[in-house]
């Protein structure tokens, strides 16, 4: 055998590879690819869903009560009231406001500033008004922590 025939050899040997197919290649046709990546996210966005769910539905874990507080001193507890509640590692908190009803001459203060701590605290999250009237209704707001 002389180095001719040895090469003719090795391209017949690579054409056969060629049109073998590989065995991964025809196990990844049989079966197919998981994207796990892909699994992952999904999981992961389920997992939030869930657990938004979850702090939304859950019972305030503290209560703060303004009422009959001037704004100046509603503010000041609202603040002391949110840092010891992070500290604690709460997650839902109630700051009841009342409605303003019992107020004589003007409009109703504490549920607007709470209103206006909430969306300039890097602190509070999502808010709401419970849905029951038991539970104070509009007058009384909770808060996500974040």
């Amino acid at each position: 055998m002389d180095m001719g025939d040895i090469l003719a050899q090795w391209d017949d040997l690579k054409k056969k590879e060629k049109t073998a197919a590989n065995p991964m290649e025809i196990w990844l046709r049989k079966y197919g690819t998981i994207d796990k990546d892909k699994i992952a996210e999904e999981h992961t966005e389920r997992t939030k869903q869930q657990d938004r769910e979850y702090v939304l539905n859950l019972r305030p874990e503290a209560y703060l009560d303004l009422h009959g507080l001037h704004q100046d001193e509603a503010r000041i507890r609202l603040d002391s009231f949110i840092t010891d509640c992070k500290k604690r590692g709460l997650r839902k908190v109630q700051i009841i406001h009342g409605k303003g009803i019992h107020t004589q001459g003007t409009d109703p203060v504490l549920g607007e500033l709470v209103r206006r701590f909430i969306e300039s605290d890097p602190r509070c999250g999502t808010s709401g008004h419970p849905k029951n009237k038991a539970d104070g209704g509009t007058g009384a707001t909770w808060i996500i922590l974040k």
